[in-house]
């Protein structure tokens, strides 16, 4: 049967594009005001003003009076690490201490530490973990979402972690993308072994990935003291020749080269962008590569924010997403990544909603099922409490804003 959502103040991403936003675009809201969205079998059925339903509310299984609200597609986040195992609090407190991350990792903490807790877990214990995050996530509005491995220090570990979310995709009602993260941090027992490492990583590990159908993506972290851009390269297009697309961590530490790396092989996304230059602005702008911007990894590990207005002016395409991971961003609340990326970027609250729902569905390839209103998509929604605008949003960051939640046509 089929539910009515009706006297909609404002209804957000109301659109059929299909290649991400950029520019002056990204601010559109493309929103219906006074209207109503129809969802039948789990996807939206139709969309319009109030003068044009021709329906009366009682017509339906359910009837939900939205007055005052605005609806959205749910978020898409696009950049996680949300299967882990442990905690690392006590390096937010040596963090806090004064700490250096060289000084963290060297006593065991980091990258690695998380690796060991990985390690030593069971691919159950990953599951309901990652499962628990998930629904919690599911609460917060995201609808869809990108999952990466890169906490194993062997073949083993990564793959544990690929079919766990595997598992996840195939029992979770939201969409969820794998991503191989081929080179997070080089393993201790590799320090001396690079060229070992990535032959163990594209040799071994991409025939079980390609075979098991593993994961959608392949991702390596370029930057200074991890992985070169001749070597992210190298290993993109092993990546690419079992199908794998390739999305790139760059120039988070350093302008390491990891933009233009990430472009030469077509990658669908680079990330993170902290440190960049007007070189790799320039060649982000001209490229269909997507820029996705982590602003709460930024704030949490107090680094400058990524240069999202220069970003957008040059006409570059820019997505947000959360990070959620447990050592730079221990959070996969996007309300808070949008808040944090109009505070600290000055991102207008329209162009970071877009890029939080439309542009990250885009770097995950989901355009065509989820991140706008639209006919035919997956009816994964996000219905607002009574608010006087949606820059209110971000604006009271502090606030819980969604009042309803619908997942493929469901409340949740």
């Amino acid at each position: 049967m089929a539910t009515l959502i009706y006297n909609i103040k404002g209804l957000f991403g109301v659109h059929t594009q299909q290649h991400a936003l950029r520019g002056n675009n990204l601010a559109d809201a493309h929103q219906l005001s006074d209207a109503y969205v129809i969802v039948e079998e789990g996807l939206i059925a139709s969309i319009g003003l109030m003068s044009e339903l021709k329906n009366r509310p009682q017509d339906f299984a359910f009837a939900l009076d939205a007055q005052g609200r605005f609806v959205l597609p749910s978020w898409c986040d696009s950049h996680t690490h949300l299967v882990f195992a442990g905690s690392r609090e006590a390096e937010f407190v040596q963090k806090i201490k004064g700490a250096s991350y060289a000084e963290i990792a060297a006593a065991g903490g980091g990258i690695q530490y998380t690796a060991r807790q990985v390690a030593t877990a069971s691919e159950d214990e990953l599951f309901t973990a990652a499962q628990q995050r998930i629904w919690q996530l599911m609460h917060q509005g995201t609808g869809a979402l990108e999952i990466k491995s890169g906490y194993g220090s062997s073949v083993e570990t990564e793959l544990k972690m690929l079919r766990v979310i595997k598992r996840l995709k195939e029992t979770c009602p939201i969409p969820i993308k794998a991503t191989f993260l081929a080179a997070h941090a080089l393993p201790t027992e590799y320090k001396n072994d690079r060229e070992g490492f990535i032959l163990v990583m594209t040799e071994e590990a991409l025939p079980v990935i390609a075979k098991e159908g593993l994961a959608d993506f392949i991702d390596v972290f370029c930057e200074e003291g991890f992985f070169s851009p001749v070597e992210t390269i190298r290993i993109c297009e092993a990546g690419k020749k079992v199908g794998l697309i390739p999305k790139i961590h760059a120039n988070q530490l350093a302008i390491s080269g990891g933009v233009q790396a990430g472009i030469s092989v077509d990658a669908i996304s680079v990330d993170h962008l902290e440190k960049m230059d007007d070189a790799a602005i320039n060649a982000l702008a001209r490229s269909k590569t997507i820029g996705t911007l982590l602003p709460t990894a930024a704030a949490f590990l107090r680094m400058p924010f990524p240069p999202a207005r220069e970003l957008v002016q040059n006409g570059a395409a820019i997505a947000l997403a959360s990070d959620y991971n447990p050592g730079s961003s221990p959070s996969g609340n996007m309300n808070l990544v949008v808040a944090i990326a109009c505070i600290g970027m000055r991102l207008l609250p329209q162009e970071a909603i877009n890029a939080a729902t439309f542009n990250a569905a885009c770097a995950m390839g989901l355009q065509q099922v989820c991140g706008s209103i639209t006919i035919g998509k997956i009816a994964n929604l996000m219905v607002t409490h009574p608010i006087p605008s949606l820059d209110y949003l971000p604006y009271a960051f502090g606030e819980q804003h969604i009042q309803w939640i619908m997942v493929r046509g469901e409340w949740i």
